[in-house]
């Protein structure tokens, strides 16, 4: 049986007022049910853009988007219970303990009373934060604010979650923690897309993956079928830097 596309992207473009070029020029893609698809692309590529209006977070200039069926620019309210968003910079008020600002996150999204209670205390349970977890969050250190920004993202039991760089600039033991959590939300049925700069990781964690440069998808397929289809490629960071150049993107 056929696995169904549950992200259907037609001609999508982007361009920012003022700008010479589009952020994102005219990709067409899709992205199957309960699958880990990896974006990846060097620092300007289109990658944030393309996420950020998959989300909902801005319009499109041209294009269309299907969520589940759903057309993102007249239904977005439908789908919003349906994501969870996880973005590259820490979405957390510092001020405040985890507890306190999951409360305010889960009550977003429609979480109360025990209900809520119950899915904080497993998922600070499951991240290793449980004794930390009344602490305000401008004590923590990185790695353990990529990981409350996770469970803000999924505490709601999203069936498409999007991850914009979830593991930046964290411990090698968060990362593992991190990624063996999102392995887990997948294997119980949540699609993820998932984008970042670490190439060994994307590897081994994405089924499928879409390398975007300059705005446009320049290949797609399995990271294996990326790297036995490019010669010399022993690993997907050769393949990106044998389709993106080697030159420094700033």
């Amino acid at each position: 049986m056929s696995n169904p596309a549950i992200i259907e992207i037609r001609n999508l473009t982007k361009t920012f007022k003022g700008a010479n070029e589009p952020a994102v020029d005219g990709i067409s893609f899709s992205i199957k049910r309960n699958e880990i698809f990896g974006l990846l692309g060097p620092n300007g590529a289109g990658k944030t853009t393309t996420i950020s209006i998959l989300c909902g977070l801005f319009p499109p200039t041209g294009g269309k988007v299907f969520i589940d069926g759903k057309d993102l620019h007249t239904e977005m309210l439908a789908i919003k219970n349906m994501i969870g968003v996880v973005p590259q910079d820490i979405a957390l008020y510092p001020t405040l303990s985890a507890r306190e600002n999951l409360a305010f996150y889960g009550s977003m999204y429609g979480l109360h009373g025990k209900e809520l209670k119950n899915n904080m205390d497993i998922w600070l349970e499951k991240l290793g934060l449980t004794d930390a977890s009344k602490r305000q969050v401008s004590t923590y250190s990185g790695g353990m604010k990529r990981r409350v920004n996770l469970i803000a993202g999924v505490l709601h039991k999203p069936s498409i979650l999007f991850l914009d760089e979830p593991t930046v600039g964290v411990d090698v033991q968060s990362r593992n923690v991190i990624i063996e959590c999102l392995k887990e939300i997948n294997a119980a049925g949540t699609t993820i897309i998932y984008t970042s700069h670490h190439m060994e990781e994307a590897q081994n964690f994405c089924t499928r993956v879409s390398i975007i440069d300059r705005g446009k998808i320049i290949t797609e397929g399995t990271p294996g079928e990326l790297i036995r289809n490019n010669a010399g490629s022993t690993n997907l960071e050769n393949v990106f830097l044998n389709l993106t150049n080697r030159k420094l993107r700033d």
